[in-house]
C-alpha cells in the first residue's frame, strides 16, 4: 500500500541522520571543586568555602533581546561546589535599585510576578532532558523536569535553598542532593549546565550560556559543568508515609473515613529510580471542571493526582497514555441500566475503580538510552441489583481486576534527536476487553538544527470476547526550525480499526489528513514590539474508507507583545463544508455542515501591575444558515499586596441553531435545531503567610442549557442532508437540558519540614441536572440550591523520611 512505502522511506531517511554528527556551538565551561565541609544554606554566602571556587558572570540577554550583555548595575555571578552528598550553588544578583525587586509570597511551583534565579542540570548532556530548579526573590522553590521546551512542574523533589537581600541586590544559596538527580555511573561526570536570571521589573531575562533563539531549542544551549569526579553518592531511598481523616456529609447521611498509605522512591542505581504508591489516597485532588457534554465524545479532564503527574515525561511520548484511564469509570457502568430485567432496580453501581497500587521505574543510561516502565493494578468493581418483588439481590461485575502497564525505550543521539519504542497494555481478568498498542517514534534534527523530521507509526490490538481488532496509524512532518521565516508540512493517517482507548485517548480514526503552514517571527525587539509572529496554515481532511473529502480549511493567526508587556493576537479562518461522521452516532453515517468562517481576538495586559486583565472573544458563522457560535472570556486579576492575590474568570458562550443529534427511532437518526448557552464564574485566591504556609480558595459555578426548537426536528438522509420530521416530544424523550454545578474548595497548606506537609481542606459541592431549559439564571440557581449539598472536611499529613538521615539518627 502507498502508506507503507512512505513509512519505509521515512525510516531510511531518519537512519541517515542517526549516523550524522552534530556540530555544537562553543560552550562555556564551569570547573567546580569538591569540598569536605559544605556551606551552610542560609542565603548569606559568607562561608569561607565559597572563596576557593571560581566565580563566573557575563550573563547575556535571552528575552526580549538576543545576546546583549547584562549591565554592570545588574551584574550576576555564580559559583558551584560539590561533595559526596550534593551540588551546592551560589548566586549573586546585583540590583541598582533594590526597592524595585519584585518578590511575591507564593507556594511551591508558583512563580507569579517574583524575580527568580534558575538552574538547569542536564546530567546526561543529551540536549533535551533537564532538571530545572528555581528560587524566587521571596524564597519560593520551583522544580520541573524538562523535555525540550516542555516543563513538567508536577515533578517535585526535596532540596534546600535560602535567599537574602541587602542594598546591593539579592543572593541565593542552593543545595541539590544527588537523590534529586539521576546520572550515569562513571568516574567523572560531564553535565549540561545553564543559569538564568529573570529581572521582572525590567522585563528581561539573562542566561549564563548564550542561547540562539532562532535555531533549535533552549535545551540545546547548555554550558558544561566539569570537575565532578569520583563521587560516592548515598543510598537514594525516600519514604513518604501519609495519613488522612475525612468527614463527609450528604443528604442527611454522614460518613467518616480514615486511611493511611505510603509513597516510596528508591534509587536502583545512580541512573534509575523506582517510584511506588501503596494504598493511594486521592481524596484531596482538585475537582474536575465538568461541563454539559452533548457531543459524541467523552470530556477530557486534566490529571490532578501527584503520582501520575510527576516524572512522566517518558511515558507521555507518543501520546498513548491518558492517565485518567487508571481508576476511571468501570467499562460496564452504563450496561447496568440497559441490562435491567423487569421489576429490578440498581442499589449500587460504583462510578470509578479503586487503584490498589502503582509503580514507575525510569532513568537513562550513560549512552543516552532512556528506559521507563509503569504498572498499576485496579480492583474489581461490582454493581448490586435488587428484584423489587422477591427482594433477592444479584451482582454484576462492571470492571474486573485490571493491570495497566507501559514500556518505553528512548534513545537520544547527536544531542538533538531521538528514536523511541513504546508499548502500552491493559489486561482485564476473565473474558473482558483487553488492549495493546505498540509504537515507533522518531524526532530527528539535521546537523545545523535547521530542519526537524518527526514521525510515528502505531499499531493497536483490541482483544474482545468474540473477536480481535488490529488498527494502524501514522504521522510524518517536516519543519524548518531555523531563522525568522519557517514552514512545515505534515501527514496523518489512521485506519478504521485504530483504537488506543484502553490506556490512551483518541476520539477519531479512519482519516487521511494533510496539512502545511508558513510563519514569520522576530527574535529581537523591533520598534515598539518585543516580539511578534504571523502564521498561515491550511489543511485537507479526508476519510480513509470510503475515500472522500471531509473538510478543507485555510487561515492565519498572529501574536504580538509590546515593550510594555501588553500582548494581543487573533486568528481568521475559512472552512469548506464539513462532513461530520461522529455526531450521528451511527457508523459510516455523516451530517454535512455548511461552509463557515471563524475568528478570534485576545488581549492580555501587563501582569506586573497590581491590576491586569485578559480578554478573549471568538465567533463562528456558518454561511447561508442561522447557525453561529459566540464566546467571550474575561479574566481580571488583582494583586492586593505581596501576600494576597485573586483571579476572577467569567465565560459566556451562545450557540444558535446548530443541527444536533437527538436520538435513534426505528432505524432513523433524529436531529433537531439546538440552542445552547453557558455561563461560568470562577475565583482563585491565595493568601500566603510565608512561602511555607498559605490559604487557597478555589471556586467555580458552571451553568448551561440546551433547548431544541419546536418543530425543528428532522431525519438524517443520505449525503448528510436533513429532511423535516414530525418528532413528538414528551416528558420521557425531551432532549432539552439544564445543567448546573457548584464547587468550592478552601484549603490551608503547611510545609512543616522539607518534603513534609499538612493540608486541611473544606469542600462544598452541589449538582443538578434536569430538563427545565426555559429557566433563567436566577431560577436555575434557586433549583440548584434546593438540592442537597455535599460537605467534606479532610486533613492529610505527609512526612518525608530520608533513609540516610534515619540511618545517621540510629547511629547517633
Amino acid at each position: 500500500m502507498p502508506r507503507r512505502n512512505i513509512i519505509f522511506s521515512v525510516l531510511l531517511f531518519s537512519s541517515f541522520f542517526i549516523f550524522s554528527q552534530s556540530n555544537p556551538a562553543a560552550r562555556r565551561v564551569y570547573n567546580t571543586q569538591k569540598v569536605e565541609n559544605p556551606p551552610k544554606i542560609d542565603g548569606l554566602l559568607n562561608d569561607e568555602v565559597w572563596k576557593i571556587v571560581e566565580s563566573q558572570g557575563e550573563f547575556l540577554m535571552v528575552e526580549p533581546g538576543d545576546g546583549d550583555p547584562i549591565s554592570a548595575s545588574h551584574e550576576t555571578q555564580v559559583k558551584v561546589l560539590y561533595d559526596d552528598e550534593a551540588i551546592y550553588i551560589a548566586g549573586i544578583l546585583l540590583e541598582e535599585y533594590p526597592e524595585k525587586i519584585m518578590k511575591q509570597l507564593t507556594q511551591r511551583d508558583n512563580l507569579n510576578q517574583s524575580e527568580f534565579f534558575l538552574v538547569d542540570l542536564n546530567t546526561y548532556d543529551d540536549g533535551e532532558n533537564q532538571t530545572r530548579f528555581i528560587v524566587t526573590s521571596a524564597g519560593t522553590q520551583a522544580d520541573a523536569r524538562m523535555t525540550g521546551n516542555n516543563e513538567d512542574y508536577g515533578y517535585n523533589v526535596v532540596w534546600e535553598s535560602e535567599v537574602s537581600q541587602d542594598n546591593n541586590g539579592w543572593y541565593v544559596e542552593m543545595k541539590i542532593p544527588y537523590s534529586a538527580l539521576r546520572f550515569p555511573e562513571k568516574p567523572e561526570q560531564l553535565w549540561g549546565l545553564q543559569f538564568a536570571r529573570e529581572i521582572t521589573h525590567l522585563n528581561s531575562t539573562y542566561v549564563w550560556n548564550y542561547v540562539n533563539k532562532s535555531v533549535g531549542e533552549m535545551s540545546q544551549y547548555t554550558g558544561l559543568l566539569k570537575g565532578v569526579k569520583n563521587i560516592d553518592p548515598p543510598v537514594r531511598l525516600s519514604l513518604y508515609p501519609y495519613t488522612s481523616v475525612a468527614s463527609d456529609h450528604f443528604d442527611n447521611n454522614s460518613d467518616f473515613n480514615f486511611s493511611a498509605g505510603l509513597d516510596l522512591k528508591y534509587g536502583i542505581n545512580d541512573s534509575f529510580t523506582l517510584d511506588m504508591t501503596l494504598v493511594p489516597d486521592f481524596g484531596q485532588t482538585a475537582y474536575d471542571e465538568v461541563e454539559l457534554n452533548l457531543g459524541p465524545f467523552e470530556q477530557i479532564f486534566g490529571e490532578n493526582r501527584a503520582f501520575f503527574t510527576e516524572g512522566t515525561e517518558l511515558f507521555n511520548k507518543g501520546d498513548l497514555f491518558y492517565s485518567r484511564r487508571v481508576g476511571s469509570t468501570p467499562i460496564g457502568f452504563n450496561d447496568v441500566q440497559s441490562e435491567l430485567l423487569e421489576n429490578e432496580e440498581v442499589l449500587e453501581n460504583p462510578d470509578r475503580t479503586d487503584l490498589l497500587n502503582a509503580l514507575k521505574v525510569s532513568g537513562r543510561t550513560d549512552r543516552g538510552l532512556g528506559i521507563g516502565f509503569f504498572n498499576a493494578i485496579t480492583n474489581e468493581e461490582v454493581a448490586i441489583i435488587k428484584d423489587t418483588i422477591t427482594g433477592s439481590l444479584r451482582e454484576r461485575i462492571t470492571e474486573p481486576v485490571a493491570n495497566y502497564n507501559i514500556l518505553v525505550l528512548d534513545q537520544r543521539f547527536n544531542k538533538n534527536s531521538s528514536i523511541t519504542l513504546v508499548n502500552t497494555n491493559v489486561t482485564r481478568d476473565g473474558h473482558y476487553r483487553d488492549g495493546n498498542v505498540s509504537a515507533f517514534l522518531f524526532d530527528v534534527y539535521n546537523k545545523s538544527n535547521s530542519f526537524n523530521f518527526a514521525g510515528e507509526a502505531k499499531m493497536s490490538n483490541v482483544n474482545l470476547p468474540m473477536q480481535n481488532e488490529t488498527g494502524f496509524a501514522s504521522n510524518f512532518s517536516i519543519e524548518r526550525t531555523k531563522g525568522e521565516f519557517r514552514y512545515n508540512i505534515g501527514h496523518e493517517f489512521a485506519n478504521e480499526t485504530y483504537d488506543i482507548n484502553d490506556l490512551g485517548i483518541s476520539f477519531i480514526n479512519n482519516y487521511n489528513n494533510f496539512s502545511g503552514g508558513v510563519s514569520y517571527q522576530i527574535f529581537e525587539p523591533k520598534g515598539n514590539y518585543n516580539t511578534y509572529q504571523f502564521n498561515l496554515y491550511g489543511q485537507h481532511l479526508r476519510r480513509y474508507k470510503p475515500d472522500l473529502t471531509v473538510n478543507t480549511g485555510i487561515g492565519g493567526d498572529f501574536f504580538a507583545m509590546t515593550r510594555k508587556r501588553f500582548a494581543f493576537g487573533g486568528n481568521l479562518g475559512y472552512n469548506t463544508e464539513f462532513r461530520d461522521f461522529f455526531e450521528p452516532r451511527v457508523e459510516n453515517t455523516f451530517i454535512t455542515y455548511k461552509p463557515f468562517s471563524d475568528m478570534s481576538f485576545f488581549v492580555s495586559s501587563d501582569y506586573r501591575k497590581q491590576f491586569a486583565y485578559d480578554v478573549r472573544i471568538s465567533f463562528e458563522e456558518y454561511f447561508n444558515t442561522s447557525h453561529n457560535n459566540f464566546n467571550i472570556r474575561l479574566s481580571p486579576r488583582f494583586r492586593f499586596n505581596d501576600r494576597f492575590n485573586m483571579v476572577y474568570e467569567f465565560q459566556y458562550g451562545n450557540q444558535n441553531d446548530r443541527p444536533s443529534y437527538v436520538t435513534q427511532l426505528d432505524n432513523k437518526v433524529i436531529f433537531g435545531i439546538r440552542d445552547q448557552k453557558k455561563f461560568e464564574n470562577a475565583i482563585n485566591a491565595n493568601y500566603n503567610f510565608n512561602t511555607k504556609q498559605g490559604l487557597n480558595l478555589s471556586f467555580r459555578h458552571f451553568w448551561s442549557t440546551a433547548r431544541f426548537a419546536e418543530g425543528g426536528f428532522s431525519t438524517l438522509e443520505d449525503e448528510g442532508n436533513l429532511r423535516s420530521f414530525d418528532y413528538q416530544i414528551n416528558d420521557e424523550n425531551n432532549p432539552d437540558a439544564n445543567f448546573n454545578i457548584w464547587n468550592l474548595d478552601l484549603s490551608y497548606r503547611w510545609q512543616f519540614a522539607p518534603g513534609s506537609e499538612a493540608v486541611l481542606l473544606y469542600r462544598n459541592a452541589i449538582f443538578n441536572e434536569d430538563k427545565l431549559s426555559y429557566l433563567d439564571f436566577s431560577d436555575s440557581l434557586d433549583n440548584l440550591f434546593a438540592r442537597p449539598a455535599r460537605n467534606n472536611i479532610s486533613l492529610r499529613i505527609v512526612y518525608f523520611i530520608d533513609y540516610n538521615n534515619l540511618k545517621n539518627l540510629f547511629r547517633g
